[in-house]
């Protein structure tokens, strides 16, 4: 058995859905041949079960030679047994064929989101790649699968056409000119299906957009009180999916209604033909019974090109998001000078705003305007181009892979992932075998949490200093609680971080940036879920844990601003004050943002 995924899915071919789907069939050149001539082999064994049973009951039943008619039916068995043997080699290469485009698609669709990164979310919506994800990428392998079949069938159905001409012309050619035409007509509604399913795709993603948005932000809702206008908003986008639907499922019945009545009616008139020449002897009744068969046969196969037909369509729908999202590159470029020697030890500078991180301080930086913080912390951690320096030397001229090493960015994307918490909160196994019998290690955890990947970096020594150094960071994030309440404590699989709270999660997502010990930590609210009591325990240890490295934390909470270094003032995104909490109170503006004192005029 071919094991997936392959070890590198390899440099795609974009230039059209038609060309991504060619290269999936030559990246799988070898399974795909064998399953089409497995289908080829296995379509005309049954194709000749009609011709053989025929030549029974002419030469055997007719005849009266026990002989022949013993000879034919054991013909007849071994084109069953033929049928039966290729059929199974077709079926497991077109397994292989549907697993193997699969998992090559989502391999590159991962590739691909971890290459963009941080960019992802700004240029194609969670629905999109959530639909890709569900949806497109089984309709492409059902595609490759349905070739072996379908092309087995084009092939019998050539081969049984020119035997029906052989014996006779006029029913040879009412099935040459019934199938084509047949073929024809349900190729004319395959377009129209095409098209309205592209419609359909589209709608189904901004309907899976409207749904993510509404589940990130349910608790918000209910806040204020916003259920009911969501609510009327997916019902509207709902009813247009379900009017898009109707749509399809019309031409769909249409089209199986074609490949029923179709091929009936090319059976039922070559039947009818065939009758009337034996009628007048000029075919036998074994031929007739051969071309009953045929006609059958004629009408399956039909449908299973049409269907072939039909995957493809849809195929080609799916692989145009794909090769959409394929397409798209990084707007961000790397350097390539050598970040540990030339900036480790500089300040991180923002000179747009003017905001500069001393290299080993705890700074706390407070915004006017909520959406300054997130814009700060991505062009300090380079996920926006920016000209942000790192002693003295621009982040655009160090390698990106580097810089994410270096620079952590935990804002309010961070997740979790399904998989074993102790995994989780040390993904890289930095801090090695966790306490309370923790289960997993690197190989059950899947990335650090943060939808782009962002890295994580550190070293640390030996088995005991990184049990304690996960157990230090729980303590500092007073998380512990958080653990101890689960069955199985760090041991306990997680399904995305779900049944935790909204607080419990900014906890963990902390304990995680922490057994990181990246060179500079950037936190935006890190605390804003919490009560007080627990806010002002991660206010008293967050500085001593990560004494000697540096911190950014934007927040207008004065116990966190309270046990800063320094605090920095922002606002219309430049740095108006600096000092200390206590010194900055005396200045209006600060404490307009951190008291949310009103002056009246």
């Amino acid at each position: 058995m071919r094991p997936f995924p392959e070890p590198d899915p390899g440099e795609p071919a974009l230039g059209s859905p038609g060309r991504y789907l060619l290269w999936l069939a030559a990246a799988h050149r070898a399974s795909a041949a064998l399953a089409v001539g497995y289908g080829v082999l296995c379509t005309l064994a049954q194709a000749f079960v009609p011709a053989a049973i025929g030549r029974g009951v002419d030469r055997g039943l007719i005849a009266g030679d026990k002989g022949a008619l013993v000879a034919w039916c054991a013909v007849v068995l071994g084109l069953g047994v033929t049928q039966a043997v290729a059929g199974t080699l077709r079926d497991r290469c077109s397994v292989t064929n549907r697993f193997g485009a699969s998992y090559r698609t989502m391999q590159l669709v991962t590739r691909k989101a971890a290459q963009l990164g941080a960019e992802l979310p700004r240029r194609v919506s969670a629905g999109t790649v959530v639909s890709v994800g569900a949806t497109d990428i089984t309709r492409i392998g059902a595609a490759l699968e349905s070739t072996a079949r379908g092309g087995g069938a084009v092939v019998s159905i050539a081969v049984i056409a020119g035997v029906m001409l052989t014996v006779s012309w006029q029913l040879g050619l009412v099935a040459l000119v019934g199938v084509p035409l047949s073929a024809a007509a349900i190729a004319a509604l395959m377009r129209l299906l095409h098209a309205r399913q592209q419609g359909l795709r589209k709608e189904q993603g901004a309907l899976a957009d409207l749904a993510v948005d509404i589940v990130d932000g349910l608790r918000v809702l209910r806040g204020i009180g916003g259920e009911r206008v969501f609510a009327d908003r997916y019902r509207e986008r709902s009813q247009r999916v379900r009017h898009e639907g109707v749509r399809v499922a019309g031409v769909e019945s249409s089209v199986a209604a074609g490949r029923l009545l179709l091929p009936g009616l090319l059976v039922t008139v070559i039947v009818w033909l065939g009758a009337h020449f034996v009628g007048t002897g000029r075919m036998s009744p074994g031929a007739l019974v051969a071309f009953y068969g045929y006609a059958v046969f004629l009408a399956e196969q039909l449908r299973r090109a049409t269907s072939m037909v039909d995957q493809l369509t849809r195929a080609f729908v799916a692989a145009r998001m794909v090769t959409d999202l394929l397409a798209m590159e990084p707007g961000l470029g790397s350097g390539d000078r050598d970040l540990a020697a030339e900036g480790a030890r500089g300040p991180l500078r923002d000179p747009g705003s003017g905001l500069e991180i001393p290299p080993g301080r705890f700074v706390a930086v407070a915004c006017a305007r909520p959406d300054d913080m997130l814009l700060l912390a991505d062009r300090l951690g380079r996920y926006v181009d920016s000209p942000a320096t790192l002693g003295g030397t621009p982040l655009a001229e160090f390698p990106l892979a580097e810089v994410r090493r270096r620079i952590l960015v935990v804002d309010h994307d961070a997740r979790l992932f399904s998989g074993g918490l102790a995994a989780q909160l040390d993904p890289h196994g930095r801090a090695g075998g966790a306490a309370d019998g923790a289960a997993g290690g690197p190989a059950d955890g899947a990335a650090d949490g943060q939808p782009d990947g962002r890295a994580l970096g550190g070293t640390d020594g030996g088995t005991d200093g990184r049990t304690d150094r996960l157990r230090r960071a729980l303590d500092t994030a007073s998380a512990h609680d958080v653990v101890e309440a689960l069955p199985e404590g760090l041991g306990q699989e997680i399904t995305g971080g779900r049944e935790f709270s909204g607080g419990q999660r900014q906890r963990l997502n902390l304990v995680r940036a922490l057994v990181a010990d990246p060179d500079t930590l950037v936190l935006v609210e890190p605390t804003s879920a919490l009560d007080a009591h627990t806010e002002a325990r991660i206010a008293e240890r967050l500085g001593a844990h990560r004494r000697g490295r540096s911190t950014v934390v934007f927040t207008t909470s004065p116990i966190l601003l309270d046990r800063a270094d320094h605090v920095v003032l922002v606002e219309g995104g430049t740095v108006v004050a600096e000092g200390r909490h206590g010194e900055l109170l005396a200045d209006a503006r600060y404490r307009a943002v951190v008291t949310r004192e009103v002056t009246v005029a």
